[in-house]
This record gives structure tokens, sequence and C-alpha cells, in this order.
């Protein structure tokens, strides 16, 4: 099929079986990593801006404005740049570089928030008030505000479509990420009015408030709610089975094995989505199948979680965790060397 708009790319994406060592039991991978802006948030990026124009909160030749720590503010530059709107992302020190080049790549405007923040500290409150002013200030824009926006979470009614189409509905259990809560809340909520059963687990960074744990700073990007902000309206509580946390080390360590033992380059949300699958398969004896997302590739973090040099100055290395995983994932390497690889001088 040959498409005729970059948004029509949006979608369809594969699903990789991650083998496990446990009996009765798929973990199955739905790699989101394949959408053109390279994460899920590209589906409800493309769902806010059309059912603005339908609302009429959007017209022609406006712009739209919105607090991003990048995947979102991506898929808002691919669809803006494909229908005409001029897109402004609020971003902050918090957002991978990686993340920030593609936007200003799409021809998003970048306007960074202003204060004294920590690393590892996330300016959402700032970058949403910011968000705010802009769009009263300019004429013919438009806020999207994801956290609060039910558009965001009925963006993911055809990833659900996709996956009972692909499983043939033999879905037992969905982890995935929390951020704004609307990936989770809206497969969660189209999944079980098809299936009831099905058991949702989300994930939220150690420092995260969603679920109710103290807040305090934390180095994975794009997901959880900091300590200070307001928890999104879009988090649906009442599809969410269990909320669970999970640390940056545990999170990057995992999309690091990932890369280095199976080829699947994936983001740090993600490896800390998956590792919380692999323990909840491990350590609670799930049966059935189990649906976890990869949010985002790992392609938009080469100079934070793939950088052995930024793991270390930030003590975000634990062998542990790898040697964890390798008892999890039984993984077959048939042209591995046995002995050791000779050191180029």
């Amino acid at each position: 099929m040959i498409y005729q708009k970059v948004t029509d790319l949006m979608g369809n994406t594969p699903v990789l079986a991650l083998p496990v060592a446990a009996p009765e039991v798929r973990l199955l991978l739905k790699i989101e990593k394949n959408n053109p802006g390279g994460s899920m948030k590209d589906r409800m990026a493309r769902n806010m801006v059309l059912t603005a124009i339908e609302d009429g909160r959007l017209q022609p030749g406006g712009t739209i404005v919105e607090s991003s720590s990048g995947n979102t503010g991506i898929g808002l530059a691919i669809t803006a740049a494909e229908l005409g709107f001029r897109f402004i992302a609020i971003v902050d020190h918090h957002a991978a570089p990686d993340k920030l080049a593609v936007m200003r790549a799409l021809g998003a405007e970048l306007q960074f928030v202003e204060g004294d923040y920590a690393e590892d500290e996330v300016a959402v409150v700032e970058r949403q008030n910011t968000a705010a002013r802009l769009a009263r200030e300019i004429p013919g824009a438009i806020f999207m505000n994801q956290s609060d926006n039910p558009a965001n979470p009925a963006g993911y009614e055809g990833l659900v479509d996709e996956l009972f189409d692909q499983t043939g509905g033999e879905i037992d259990y969905l982890v995935g990420c929390t951020g704004t809560g609307g990936s989770l809340s809206g497969m969660a909520r189209a999944m079980k009015a098809r299936k009831p059963q099905i058991t949702s687990y989300g994930v939220e960074p150690k420092g995260s408030i969603i679920f109710g744990q103290p807040g305090y700073p934390y180095y994975q990007s794009g997901t959880g709610t900091p300590k200070g902000d307001e928890i999104g309206k879009v988090v649906d509580y009442d599809v969410i089975d269990e909320g669970m946390q999970v640390g940056d080390t545990e999170a990057f360590e995992t999309a690091r094995f990932l890369a280095r033992e199976t080829g699947l380059l994936v983001g740090g949300s993600t490896g800390g989505a998956v590792y919380k699958a692999l323990e909840l398969i491990h350590e609670r004896n799930l049966r059935g199948t189990v649906v976890c997302c990869v949010a985002d590739g790992g392609e938009k973090y080469l100079h934070t979680v793939f950088s052995e040099e930024w793991l270390q100055e930030r003590d975000l290395t634990d062998p542990a965790v790898w040697h964890r995983l390798r008892q999890w994932v039984p993984l077959d390497h048939p042209y591995a060397r046995t002995e050791p690889m000779e050191k180029i001088a």
C-alpha cells in the first residue's frame, strides 16, 4: 500500500514476543517506536489536533501550544507540519537533547522555561503555566493540555483494536508507563470494555506521585508526575488495577539490557515498564498473555540512558539488575563466543 500522508503511517505497529523463564506465560511488546515520530504519543497528538479542529477550537492559521518533555511535542510537530499549523513546544532542561533536536527539525518552536531546577527535577508546573499563558496571548492559539484533554486517552482506541487483532483477543494483563496517564487509561478502558477480566498495571518512576507515594526528583523522562504538579484529569483510577513504581537504575539498565542482548533499542521509561512486567511474571507467577508497549525508542536517549559516562556520573548502574534480567529472560545466542574477546589496543 502506498500512503499519501506521514500521519497515515501512524499505527499498525508490530508485536514482538520477549522470551521469559516462566511456564504458561508470554510477554508481548507492542513496538510503538515504529510510529513516524518514534513513539506511541503520535497517536494521541494527532487525535488531540483533529478533535480540536472538529470542535472549532483550532481554526485555519492557528497555533498549537503544548508543554512537553519531547514525545508528545514530536507527534504534535508532525501533525502541525502536515496540516500547516504553527507549533510552540514549552520545554525544560529535563527533556532529552535528542528529543529537542527532533522537534526543531520538524519545525517546532521551542521555548524553555526559566528557573533554578536541579538536573533530575522536572519543571512541569512552570511549563504548564507558560503554555497556558502563551495560548491566551497569541491570537488563534490553543493550549492542548494533554494532562486534562479527553482526546488524549481516546487516541489509543486504535492501538487496542490492533492488539486484539494481533493476539486474537488473548490478552490477560496490560503493563504500561504512566505519565499523563492517557495511554494507560485509554488502553485499559478500551481493553476492559472488550474483556473485563484483563488486569492493568500502571508503572511510574520512584519519586512520582500518581499512585500516592512520596515525591522526589527522578531522571526518567516523559513519565510520572513530579512533586508539586497536579495529577492529570485523564488518569482513570477505575481502570488501573494496581500502580507500581520503578527506580531509574532498574529502568535504564533494562533498556540497556534489551539493546545489548536482543538488539531492540527502547527508551528509559519503557525499560521500567518491561522490568516491572518481568518482575510480575516471575515473582507473582502470572499465567497467560502480558502486553507491554514500547512507548518510544532508545534513539532519543543516546546521550543519557545509553551513555556509560552519563550513567556512572549519576550512579545509575547496577550489575545486579543485569543478573536478574538474565535469569528472567532466557536468550539464545547461537553464535556467541565462549572465550573472552581480545581487547583492541
